[in-house]
């Protein structure tokens, strides 16, 4: 076996944190249909690349019941596999500690090549190509690398390369930046070199690739730059998936129609979308299954999804089976699964808008976030940066009115 893939998808995603409730953030619906972690699975299969591991950790279940034996990304043949790995003695505590906690998996398997993946990003890459420079430049570590407006580097783990890629210099997250050439969490090591990095840190219990293991194989080990130049997203914060959500519903360059670069994913047999003798929709993404009676402009709906008549939504993000009723209005909102809106309802309204009280740092641009399985009344109205968590007491809300920077959890 040439190369293992190793999928880090433990991650609890705290700043989607109603959307990270109940399920790790590479569980979380994107895009209609899919899910954030059937990216990285996808790119792996169409790469070739049929033998993964996935590390999972943060309430699991809903991870584990969608990749199942891996049919949709054809993984369940006889000479391909995934495999589930779940922490056994103790939590990782690192993303190296995640690989060392799962290293006699990577020694069985013995294959020249471990490409490490995040879980929770927005991409199409062919990993066959950062493989064959790997090979070319005789690397011991070669890092998948993108050009971010330097504004933004400080929330990446910053390289410095010469001329051929060889990168001279690593900083994990640096305050002020020297260059905008950022890691992309994406990791192609030469399989020794990758377990004598793991093992020779016995005594660093929360050890890490960006923090312990690159800085030290810079100075002893060939560490390369992969560079990376199309569509790449971490969709980490409720601003960053709505917006990686509805840039899918324009022209971008992300292509989720391109049959010789499918997105797979597990899927549920659903009717065609039916679309009512009065209803209207633009420039959105609706998913098999739907009922639209009302209007939708620059949305996503997923599947199942009903929409009564007379009800507008804009610029939100339906999960899954919500019911919306009559006459109610829905901007800049996202709803997940199996959540029932009354009639008249307005959600997302005003100009005010005060950051949410309890969480200013999640919630602060407008958007409304309401949980899963929630029973919303009639005539509800709900103004701005408001919060409803799923883990509610009692799943049918009573109150009549929600005033920007509202909370009930």
């Amino acid at each position: 076996m040439e190369t293992l893939a190793l999928i880090l998808a433990g991650g609890r995603g705290s700043r989607l944190d109603i959307l990270s409730e109940k399920r790790s953030k590479p569980a979380v619906p994107f895009g209609g249909k899919f899910r954030i972690i059937d990216f990285a699975l996808s790119n792996c299969t169409n790469s070739g690349i049929f033998q993964i591991g996935i590390l999972t950790q943060y309430l699991p279940l809903s991870l584990n019941e969608h990749i199942g034996v891996g049919k949709p990304w054809d993984l369940d043949r006889r000479d391909s596999f995934v495999t589930l790995l779940q922490p056994n003695n103790s939590w990782y505590e690192g993303t190296a500690d995640a690989i060392r906690k799962n290293i006699e998996f990577v020694k069985r398997y013995a294959s020249k090549y471990v490409l490490i993946l995040s879980g929770d990003h927005i991409y199409k890459m062919d990993y066959s190509k950062i493989i064959e420079q790997h090979k070319k430049t005789g690397a011991d570590l070669t890092i998948a690398a993108k050009i971010v407006p330097i504004e933004e580097a400080s929330r990446f783990g910053v390289l410095e390369t010469d001329d051929s890629l060889r990168i001279k210099k690593f900083v994990e997250k640096p305050k002020q930046p020297k260059s905008n050439k950022a890691s992309m969490g994406i990791y192609v090591f030469s399989t020794d070199a990758l377990i004598e990095a793991i093992e020779s840190h016995p005594d660093i219990n929360d050890l890490d690739f960006g923090m312990h293991i690159i800085p030290e194989m810079i100075d002893t080990k060939k560490v390369y730059a992969y560079e990376f130049y199309d569509y790449w997203k971490d969709v980490g914060t409720y601003d960053s998936y709505v917006e990686a959500n509805l840039e899918l519903c324009h022209d971008v360059a992300l292509d989720l129609y391109d049959p010789n670069w499918k997105i797979y994913t597990r899927t549920e047999d659903l009717p065609p979308v039916k679309v009512g003798a009065h209803a209207s929709i633009s420039t959105s993404l609706i998913s098999n299954g739907c009922r639209i009676e009302g209007d939708v402009e620059e949305s996503v709906l997923s599947p199942g999804v009903v929409v009564g008549k007379g009800t507008k939504i804009k610029h939100s993000i339906i999960l899954n089976d919500v019911v919306i009723g009559e006459n109610c209005i829905i901007e800049d909102t996202i709803i997940d699964k199996e959540t029932v809106i009354g009639d008249n309802s307005k959600i997302g309204y005003g100009d005010d808008f005060t950051p949410n009280k309890d969480n200013p740092k999640v919630l602060s641009s407008g958007l409304n976030v309401i949980g899963k399985k929630l029973i919303l009344p009639e005539g509800l109205e709900i103004e701005r940066n408001v919060r409803i968590f799923s883990s509610m007491n009692h799943k049918e809300i009573k109150v009549s009115h929600l005033k920007s920077g509202e909370t009930l959890k």
